[in-house]
């Protein structure tokens, strides 16, 4: 049963780790208040709920900061117990959606580094990424052993939260960078999988469309970049 209480979720509408948090509370029908961040301005609350890193998401309970976004998805798992459930409760598939959500955190950077690189350091990037991708569309076969879940029945889980936040609209760098990265020929249950997502209720209400990602990517490129002379 869950628990009854306050919950209020600090956020910023372009993060993918905020989108996370959000999903996972869809997911688990937590009613929850959001509360959007100025990134550039940072509120005194956000400050004192995450003093170490100062980001979100920052979910509240009861008055109580829980920081980091898989962090907080297995928050809410374990604090609102009724199905679904976002991890498996086998203590062994357990460990490895935990390994495979681990191996998301240097994905993630290497993809940054894509967005605000340029020249060789981006094409670098670009090959060290797509080598991750590689060993992820191999794990798969491992975290999916009866194949793609249809998401018809079952809801996103754990892993599927995690990895859509970073593929769910790679079309945006494809369109940003006209690089195609997420092919079905070199990662057909990557994108298998990412497809089946995008037809979840939950995951559609959070999706940002492509054009305002595209945006947001181009924007965070050039306050990266130097200016061209």
């Amino acid at each position: 049963m869950g628990e009854e209480s306050s919950v209020k979720l600090h956020g910023f509408w372009a993060s993918p780790y905020a989108m996370r948090a959000v999903l996972a509370l869809k997911v688990k029908g937590v009613e929850f208040e959001y509360i959007e961040e100025d990134l550039f301005n940072k509120s005194e609350l956000l400050l004192k709920y995450n003093p170490v890193h100062k980001k979100v998401p920052v979910l509240v309970h009861n008055g109580k900061p829980i920081a980091e976004s898989l962090v907080i998805l297995e928050y809410i798992d374990q604090v609102w117990t009724d199905p679904p459930h976002l991890l498996p409760k086998d203590p062994y598939l357990r460990s490895k959606h935990r390994f495979w959500a681990a191996f998301s955190i240097p994905l993630s950077e290497t993809m940054m580094r894509y967005v605000v690189t340029e020249g060789e350091e981006q094409m670098n990037a670009q090959n060290e990424l797509l080598e991750k991708m590689d060993v992820l569309e191999q794990g798969m076969k491992e975290i999916f052993p009866n194949g793609i879940p249809s998401f018809q029945e079952d809801k996103p889980g754990y892993l599927d939260i995690v990895f859509y936040s970073l593929f769910g609209t790679h079309e945006a760098a494809e369109e940003l960078f006209g690089e195609k990265f997420l092919t079905v020929e070199r990662y057909p249950l990557l994108v298998s999988w990412v497809n089946a997502l995008k037809e979840v209720p939950e995951v559609q209400q959070v999706t940002l469309p492509i054009p305002k990602v595209v945006k947001t990517l181009q924007f965070i490129r050039q306050r990266h970049l130097p200016p061209k002379a």
